[in-house]
């Protein structure tokens, strides 16, 4: 009788203290999206490119500027062609090209690229679509929202010349 209550015991406390005392509905099994920036990838024989954190600023002129990061995990380079939110071309600068490991960053203090749409034609909380062209890797489209420019983007202009490091 002794051994089985122990035994007992010892699976009463090998579950409780390995299972989730929280059940099916525990905070670390409903993991969200901790950002407003969507994204993608473009995973094939050609490509490995990633879309991080994608979202576009509309600024005061109405103008939409886009914001993230692209990298390219595949040992052949890429180049991003162009660019378009709700089928509208942006005007980009700086860095184009996706070598290996080695980010195109729209936006902020390590930014090698910027992306302008002059006319944006909609306003902050809505939802548009942004399709990057790739000469490897082909189109991605994505659903992005458009922010205003304030808190983390209040700096954000849609001048051209605001990319400050090196360009490739």
């Amino acid at each position: 009788m002794r051994r089985t209550g122990i035994a007992l015991l010892t699976l009463v406390l090998a579950l409780s203290l390995t299972a989730c005392g929280a059940g099916f509905n525990a905070e670390t099994r409903n993991i969200g999206q901790i950002t407003d920036g969507v994204e993608g990838a473009i995973i094939n024989d050609q490509s490995q490119i990633k879309v991080r954190n994608l979202l576009i600023v509309e600024t005061a002129e109405k103008a939409g500027v886009i914001v993230g990061t692209l990298i390219n995990t595949s040992d052949s380079d890429d180049a991003l062609l162009g660019l378009a939110v709700n089928a509208q071309v942006a005007t980009l600068s700086g860095n184009t090209t996706l070598s290996k490991n080695s980010p195109i960053i729209f936006e902020g203090t390590s930014a090698n690229a910027k992306a302008v749409v002059p006319s944006l034609d909609v306003v902050a909380g809505q939802n548009v679509t942004v399709t990057l062209f790739f000469a490897r890797g082909g189109e991605l489209t994505l659903t992005a929202i458009v922010r205003d420019q304030r808190d983390t983007y209040a700096g954000i202009t849609a001048q051209m010349d605001t990319v400050t490091t090196a360009k490739k």
